[in-house]
């Protein structure tokens, strides 16, 4: 793949200049999940969506470029953290979003992960959205402090605590290629929970 500079499209524009950029992302998302980053060609999503090939090398000058901008669009999506009550809740649903996304078959989101691999620019723009993520998520645990769950008198490490939760889901279903177990999203929350009401993510250290 070649890369491109992290310039994207304007991030929301209007008319057919819109209904164009959600045609050929759309058409990404679908080549990506089905053929993966190697069968990702400006030919193949132009032809997929409808659209001149000329207009997509122009707006998005290569592969590198259409990559970069599906990501960003992603991290424009009304997305909001689960609010079930509790912390482990939160984070068992959260599990559970990110275990469909990844055993959904095609996957878009392991595919997306590969093909950041491949281009320096999209691995910085799927970088920015994971921040972007992690900072959303914090809100987790500032409710928990508040309902008592965790220690006020010693502050937590939000996404040292998010990364425990949510690591074990990619570990088992990316790394280890493993089966789906329903009981997985719940069981990493419940441990992660358990880690941080001991202190094991405090900002004051070990």
């Amino acid at each position: 793949m070649t890369d491109t500079p992290d310039a994207t499209p304007d991030r929301r524009p209007g008319g057919r200049t819109a209904r164009v950029r959600a045609q050929v992302l759309d058409a990404v998302r679908a080549e990506l999940a089905e053929h993966g980053h190697e069968g990702l060609t400006m030919e193949g999503v132009a032809t997929r969506a409808g659209v001149h090939r000329a207009t997509v090398y122009r707006r998005w000058r290569d592969v590198g470029g259409l990559l970069v901008d599906v990501i960003d669009a992603a991290g424009e999506i009304d997305w909001q953290p689960p609010d079930t009550g509790s912390l482990r809740g939160d984070l068992t649903a959260l599990n559970q979003e990110i275990q469909q996304s990844l055993v959904e078959r095609p996957s878009f989101a392991v595919a997306l992960m590969a093909a950041s691999f491949h281009s320096a620019p999209a691995a910085r723009a799927q970088t920015r959205l994971w921040t972007d993520r992690y900072a959303q998520c914090e809100v987790l645990v500032e409710r928990a402090v508040e309902r008592g769950e965790l220690p006020a008198g010693r502050p937590t490490d939000a996404r040292s605590l998010l990364i425990a939760a949510t690591a074990p889901l990619y570990h088992e279903l990316v790394l280890l290629r493993a089966e789906r177990d329903p009981r997985l999203p719940e069981r990493a929350a419940r441990a992660a929970v358990l880690a941080a009401a001991a202190g094991a993510f405090s900002d004051a250290g070990s």
